[in-house]
């Protein structure tokens, strides 16, 4: 008998309520009220989400990503900056007590990026964990997509998927982005260089380093056909059964409660 979790497909949300309803999940299944959940959402409007210690003083552009109508969210998950725009995201949220999942966080990642790994399968992409050769060096960049780490996807190469994780409660919580298509023109515009030539050369160089879905698959690849492809996936990586979930209007009361007093809030934002 294969093991019944969760499925969440909140379509396109957002920030704040994206960054609430994981926030939300990760309460109720630590709580008991919920078994593990995989959840799938894309974001609208577009969200630049910064990671849980990032500064954003003299590293984001907050203007630049104003002009293009997005919102910058502060997630609970460290790392680095990452635009959320056409692309599929996904969250695990699981007990650290479960029987399948390692206690260290680079096993856990392993684990929980199986079903990443067969979800491009799925669209015949043919992706592979990333495994660092030497320790990375840290760079200065506020940028995620500039490295892969530690069993993130790679094509070619290129990172075509980044991964954060963070432990709350007793409970995992892993979400990622799964890229599209990029707009790089966009996604550099979010972000303060010290003159225009420093940030064309950054942004060649991530072209070299990042790749996005519709760059390297055989066929057109839009949200709904992704999201399928990872929901299989996902099913078969982690040897789970998903079965739909939808919110009461409780808990959707709860959700929106958060975003509002948090995930809105200058304070939590901007506070680094």
């Amino acid at each position: 008998m294969k093991e019944k979790w969760y499925f969440v497909d909140s379509g396109h949300c957002t920030p704040a309520y994206n960054m609430a309803l994981d926030e939300m999940l990760l309460n109720w299944h630590s709580e008991g009220k919920i078994p593990p959940v995989l959840r799938f959402y894309g974001w609208k409007p577009a969200g630049l989400s910064v990671g849980y210690f990032q500064k954003i003083k003299g590293k984001i552009d907050v203007d630049g990503v104003q002009k293009y109508g997005a919102e910058i969210v502060r997630r609970q998950t460290g790392g680095r900056a990452v635009l959320h725009d056409q692309e599929l995201t996904y969250s695990v949220l699981v007990s650290e007590q479960h029987e399948a999942m390692p206690r260290s966080v680079k096993d856990a990642y392993m684990v929980i990026s199986k079903g990443l790994l067969e979800g491009f399968r799925e669209l015949e992409v043919n992706a592979d964990f990333s495994i660092p050769e030497k320790k990375l060096q840290t760079t200065d960049s506020a940028v995620c997509f500039e490295e892969p780490s530690w069993y993130e996807l790679i094509v070619e190469g290129k990172k075509i998927a980044g991964s954060a994780q963070t432990r709350k409660k007793g409970v995992i919580l892993q979400h990622g982005s799964i890229p599209i298509d990029i707009d790089q023109t966009k996604l550099f515009d979010m972000f303060l260089y010290p003159n225009e030539r420093v940030k064309e050369r950054a942004r060649k160089k991530f072209g070299d380093k990042a790749v996005s879905i519709n760059e390297v698959a055989n066929k057109p690849v839009t949200f709904s056909i992704a999201k399928d492809a990872f929901k299989k996936g996902f099913e078969k990586g982690l040897n789970i059964e998903l079965e739909p979930f939808d919110l009461s209007q409780e808990q959707l009361e709860q959700v929106n409660e958060l975003a509002k007093s948090k995930y809105m809030s200058k304070e939590w934002n901007y506070s680094r």
